[in-house]
């Protein structure tokens, strides 16, 4: 009688494992069974033959194994694109000017609303799908281009269906507070009303959220606006997240450290009394490198002060229609190692079992016995590989619960 579901041989493995080198194996093996790891070591430890052990044993060959790849912030549940506004930035215009002048997160908002919640899936799939196929067995989705009740949870349970439909691990986010809509122009503490005491709590009595998240910044709410959301999060016992100090340092950082925020994302004007706040509460600083580019931003976000302050870092792919049009968590991580100094093993962690950490997940993310079976086959030797490559079709197999998704 076989112990084993499946069991992976000639493999080199990256584990993210602390010790060494990401936590690499060479000539290892990974067993799983309903579901789980429950051998990942040398092959010479192998506790018996290996046909005798599994019910399907595979060679690999000496590609490399790693833990499914976490993207832990998303916003590709949208209708539409914004590429005439990636055409406005390459003409001069900024970021703030096309928000200001009704573009950016309120122009996706309009075809979103409009989008009935079949098209909103059609829409979004391929989006999920290329990162899926590219490595992702868990993703974090965001709401945030619905900005009422209804359109947030249509947004939401669209989230949840391309878990279904893919295969994969789909965390949603509640991001009611990430922009104004055009029907409060200048009325912002009314809405900030709307979002704690009407669409939260639908969104909580439908279960529909596992976090709440909220923009911080000059061009949408401010600190205060921030604390009455986090607030209310907490009455109804959501954890949350917080995009901080992405265009300034309005204390953002340190604001999410107050409430044991999950992680505070993208970070660039992140002062150190932040990073402080942030390691002593345990926050995840997500590096969101695809938005600083596209946006062409100078100013890099404080790395060797999260190093400092031991700060665990993630790396997510931020796709969204208007700073971060990017299909591939790995082509962020690349941009991890090249735009903010990343290495490669920081990248790696970060899309790994820190990404994981910042979803509050502590079943995934490393190659451990009795984590979740959430692991790629790569057809590459190095795990440095992963961020040197820009783009190819590198995922060999892709597994979830032990089951091959791609």
């Amino acid at each position: 009688m076989n112990a084993w579901d499946l069991l992976l041989v000639d493999a080199h493995l990256a584990t993210m494992r602390d010790g060494a080198p990401f936590g690499g194996i060479a000539s290892g093996a990974l067993g799983c069974k309903d579901g789980r790891i429950v051998f990942v070591d040398a092959m010479d430890r192998l506790p018996g033959k290996p046909d005798q052990l599994a019910a399907r044993v595979e060679s690999i060959g000496g590609k490399l194994v790693t833990p499914g790849l976490v993207d832990c912030h998303t916003h590709l549940v949208f209708a539409g694109n914004r590429a005439e506004e990636f055409d406005m930035r390459m003409n001069g215009k900024t970021y703030e000017e096309i928000a200001r002048a009704g573009g950016g997160i309120v122009s996706t908002v309009r075809k979103t609303r409009e989008a009935s919640e079949s098209e909103l899936l059609a829409q979004s799939l391929p989006r999920a799908r290329a990162l899926r196929d590219d490595g992702v067995t868990t993703v974090e989705i965001k709401s945030g281009y619905g900005l009422d009740t209804e359109n947030e949870a249509k947004m939401l349970r669209v989230a949840r269906r391309i878990g279904d439909e893919l295969g994969i691990s789909v965390r949603t986010t509640f991001l009611g507070a990430h922009a104004l809509p055009a029907e409060f122009k200048d009325r912002q503490d009314e809405y900030i009303d709307e979002v704690c005491e009407r669409m939260l709590p639908v969104i909580a009595g439908q279960k529909l959220a596992d976090a709440v998240d909220a923009f911080c910044e000059h061009i949408a709410f401010t600190p205060e606006q921030i604390r009455r959301v986090f607030e209310a999060a907490r009455k109804h016992g959501i954890p949350v997240k917080l995009h901080a100090d992405q265009l300034s340092d309005l204390g953002g950082a340190a604001l999410a450290a107050e409430f044991g925020a999950l992680s505070a994302d993208h970070l660039e004007y992140t002062d150190d009394a932040g990073a402080r706040a942030m390691a002593k509460a345990g926050t995840v600083a997500v590096m969101l490198p695809a938005a600083f580019y596209v946006l062409r931003e100078t100013k890099l976000p404080p790395i060797d002060r999260l190093r400092e302050h031991r700060v665990p870092m993630a790396v997510a792919s931020d796709v969204n229609p208007g700073t971060s049009p990017v299909l591939s968590l790995r082509h962020a991580m690349n941009m991890a190692c090249t735009l903010f100094r990343m290495t490669p093993e920081e990248a790696l962690r970060g899309a790994t079992v820190n990404g994981a950490r910042a979803l509050g997940l502590n079943d995934r993310g490393v190659l451990e016995d009795g984590k979740r079976a959430d692991f790629v086959v790569w057809s590459v030797q190095h795990p440095a590989e992963l961020t040197y490559w820009i783009g190819g079709d590198l995922a060999h197999g892709v597994y979830v619960a032990g089951q091959r998704v791609v």
